[in-house]
């Protein structure tokens, strides 16, 4: 029996402040599937994105993602649907106010984690997959980029998540950098989960190759 799509869309049309971001837009995902979206500035690969993890809503059309049906989607089943993705931006998002561990935990808290010895264990176990096993106690600041972007995906894996966002992750990387980011990302995706990058990259889609999706002006061409 064929396991169903981890993400199905059928002509989704989005609207962001009254203006169309995504126009009957269809795509299928499956599990292990590594999948790059490219396309020009403005050319709606962050609209998708964005649309996937249920900050934009599905105006028209059919849409799924992990079990959750996006166009009946309620305000209170976001953060559920949230634990069943993993997302990795371009700027990191860190709290820079805490160290490591706690930008972690502070995630882990939000989905619904509250035994300590649990939280500790799950911290370390993360930030070895990534190969940063070491810097916990560290603050923002005192890492590099690279490694920064290590405790963002550190942080994606947390909850396990059948679906990996990425938009633009190795944007603000020195290109050394940046292939180690998406080797690991693509490492990720043979374990089996969906990996999504939107990207500019096209000497890291050559290296690692994986599904393109082109898009241009809302629209996968």
């Amino acid at each position: 029996m064929l396991s169903k799509p981890l993400i199905s869309l059928r002509n989704v049309s989005v609207f962001r402040r009254q203006i169309l971001a995504l126009s009957k837009v269809s795509l299928v995902v499956n599990a292990g599937e590594l999948v790059y979206l490219v396309g020009k500035t403005g050319s709606g690969k962050t609209s998708l994105l964005k649309t996937l993890f249920a900050e934009l809503m599905v105006e028209e059309g059919e849409a799924e993602i992990a079990g959750f049906d996006l166009a009946k989607l309620k305000p209170a089943d976001i953060p559920f649907l949230r634990r069943k993705l993993g997302i990795v931006f371009q700027d990191f998002q860190l709290l820079t106010d805490r160290t490591v561990n706690q930008n972690l935990e502070f995630v882990m808290r939000a989905t619904g984690w509250r035994d300590k010895e649990k939280i500790s264990k799950r911290t370390h176990e993360v930030l070895e997959m990534v190969g940063i096993p070491t810097k916990g106690f560290k603050m923002p600041h005192e890492l590099s980029g690279g490694e920064q972007q290590r405790v963002c995906i550190a942080r994606a894996l947390i909850n396990q998540p059948e679906i990996i966002l990425a938009d633009e992750p190795t944007g603000n990387l020195d290109p050394e950098t940046a292939t180690e980011i998406i080797s690991l990302l693509n490492h990720i995706c043979t374990l089996g989960t969906a990996v999504i990058i939107a990207t500019h990259n096209h000497f890291l889609i050559e290296k690692f190759p994986g599904r393109i999706v082109k898009m241009d002006k809302g629209k996968i061409i």
